[in-house]
């Protein structure tokens, strides 16, 4: 496939949020979760560019295109829909349905506060992937109709999550016992995603280790 090549730490990550999952899947009797491993979360002012970040990630991995209001998220997100189509990775949106579906998107990511929105979605767009964000263990437990929760910050991380205290390990492994499979968010790196093997987590999600050609 044409394209910037994967580098070495977005290998690895990806490796282990294939291992990661994997492991979930078996644990909820062989059923895989329909989102991918390995997400790329889009920031405006962190990811300007990203459709130069989805074009490195490996087949099967998936782009969370966060557009926050932007003037430009219509642009950005057919630039992002064309590079992942062609690299084959899923899209999902944030919160915006409507973008969603004038980009051709393969699902919604929803933030904390719209979590309730998940139900009438599901049954309105079934062929639409759901997620959910959490930045709780009861938030994680208690989250219905979804296809994965992204629970953030697990590590100590930048950005809009800064301002958050580290959730840990344990509250990953026990935010990964509910209905929902987890996805680990905040301050992933080749390195800490090590740790993660055997919480029950689902996958990986990041922004700078993705991103940041020192943590590569």
């Amino acid at each position: 496939m044409d394209g910037p090549e994967t580098t070495e730490g977005v290998a690895r990550l990806w490796a282990v949020a294939e291992g990661l999952a994997r492991s979930a899947a078996a644990v909820r009797g062989g059923v895989a979760s329909r989102v991918p491993p390995l997400l790329f979360f889009t920031d405006p002012d962190r990811t300007p560019r990203p459709w130069e970040t989805a074009a490195t990630l490996p087949p099967g991995a998936g782009v969370v295109y966060r557009a926050f209001g932007r003037p430009e998220a219509l642009e950005t997100g057919l630039r992002l829909r064309t590079v992942t189509r062609n690299r084959g990775l899923k899209l999902l949106v944030g919160l915006d349905a409507d973008l969603a579906d004038r980009i051709g998107a393969d699902g919604l990511h929803l933030p904390e506060r719209a979590l309730s929105a998940a139900w009438s979605l599901s049954g309105r767009r079934p062929d639409w992937i759901l997620t959910g964000a959490v930045h709780s263990v009861e938030a994680a437990l208690t989250a219905r109709y979804l296809d994965a929760v992204v629970l953030s910050p697990i590590f100590p991380a930048g950005g809009r999550s800064a301002d958050r205290a580290a959730l840990g390990l344990a509250a990953l492994t026990r935010a990964s016992t509910g209905p929902v499979p987890v996805i680990a968010l905040g301050g992933i790196t080749p390195e800490s995603a090590q740790i993660l093997s055997g919480s029950g987590a689902a996958g990986l999600a990041a922004i700078g280790a993705l991103t940041d050609p020192v943590g590569r």
